[in-house]
């Protein structure tokens, strides 16, 4: 199914109008293109017409529940809404109460939000499951749920955790799905799990900001690492490093370190506070360098991120476009270098030794093996004719 059947005859319009109007929505747009604004924007605006009409008490909401990738994705987008809510108090408005309900970080304190009663949860699908099967709060009176980065989210596996989550659900919903890419397990999903959405796409589904220039250059495996110390003086900081493995982005991390480098390194292997503690330090100027695996081309928004590293080219297309949104944000030019080298030819298939696949994937391999299916079906069918007769 092509996006544009996800939304035959629907009209393309405003997507925060859309997101105030009550209808279901599909957000398509390059990383960096503002569109954590326009889900942010109607859910404190809903939750802020509950709260005036009739005061949250103990134990109740959320009204409204985010669900994001990436812890880091997560706790940015709650400091997004935090920030927002503090304005509005300020402002003399009602105050509103988000949670950021996340793994690596002690439950009891995000629970204490919630009892107060809370307006706005932001989630990660684990420790949102987590919270869910254990009854710490309910979705009786949820009605906007937000998607983010939800390509990200399917190839991470959490397809299955979503869905179940669909189902704490106990009055209709409003369903808002943002993605930089569009591949079709991700239409399909979205097929299922929306009703009548309305699409709004800002650029091409899938491609990468014309505001990034694409560089490519070959370098042998064993001078990838010195050859990154080059690359840093192609730009001024900051400057994202990204790398497949855990084991690479410690070793180039050590290396720079010993270079004389500000750097940081984040990846899943290193507990919460490290990574929320390099995250931190990278932002505010503190560390020129941040090395990281695709934990962090995640939706993450770096101010001014000058140069984006590739390592090593990743598997899929998508996490490249993710990666590089690092940079080229919000209409400001960005530069992104990619290492290539002949360890293309490792990485091609083990079965017919052919380059642009795998294994999994090899025309070959699969004709051989329908070949032999189709073979045995047919002595299997011979075999029962006999007996029979």
């Amino acid at each position: 199914m092509a996006v544009s059947e996800l939304a035959k005859g629907i009209e393309y319009t405003d997507p925060i109008k859309t997101g105030l109007s009550g209808r279901d929505m599909i957000g398509i747009a390059f990383t960096g293109s503002g569109k954590t604004l326009v889900f942010t924007l109607p859910i404190i605006m809903f939750a802020l017409e509950q709260e005036k009409r009739l005061p949250f008490v103990k134990n109740e909401g959320p009204y409204g529940l985010i669900i994001c990738p990436s812890r880091e994705l997560a706790k940015q987008t709650n400091e997004i809404i935090t920030e927002f809510c503090g304005h509005l108090e300020r402002d003399g408005y009602p105050a509103l109460r988000s949670a950021l309900c996340i793994g690596g970080m002690p439950m009891n304190p995000q629970l204490e939000v919630i009892k107060r009663g809370v307006h706005i949860i932001v989630a990660t699908p684990g420790r949102l499951m987590l919270m869910l099967s254990k009854k710490m709060f309910v979705l009786d009176i949820c009605r906007y749920l937000v998607l983010d980065e939800a390509d990200r989210m399917i190839d991470m596996g959490f397809e299955e955790d979503v869905r179940t989550i669909f189902s704490y659900f106990k009055g209709q919903r409003q369903t808002l799905l943002f993605s930089a890419t569009m591949p079709k397990k991700i239409q399909n999903f979205a097929r299922s799990a929306l009703v009548k959405p309305v699409t709004v796409n800002v650029g091409r589904a899938g491609a990468a900001s014309l505001d990034v220039v694409q560089e490519v250059e070959y370098v042998k495996q064993e001078a990838k690492i010195v050859y990154i110390l080059e690359c840093l003086q192609k730009t001024s900081p900051p400057v994202l490093v990204f790398a497949e493995k855990k084991q690479d982005v410690d070793a180039i991390h050590e290396y720079l370190l010993l270079k004389g480098v500000e750097a940081v390194a984040i990846h899943g292997g290193k507990d919460q506070e490290e990574r929320t503690q390099s995250i931190d330090q990278f932002r505010k100027g503190e560390k020129d360098v941040l090395v990281a695996t695709d934990v962090a081309s995640k939706g993450l928004d770096f101010p001014d991120i000058k140069h984006v590293i590739n390592y090593d080219m990743p598997e899929d297309i998508e996490n490249y476009v993710h990666r590089i949104g690092r940079t080229g944000r919000c209409g400001k030019t960005g530069l992104a270098t990619t290492f290539i080298n002949n360890g293309v030819g490792e990485a091609g298939c083990m079965y017919c030794g052919g380059l642009g696949h795998r294994i999994a994937n090899c025309p070959k391999l699969e004709a051989l093996q329908t070949k032999q299916v189709a073979g045995l079906g047919r002595r299997d069918y011979l075999a029962a004719s006999s007996a029979d007769y």
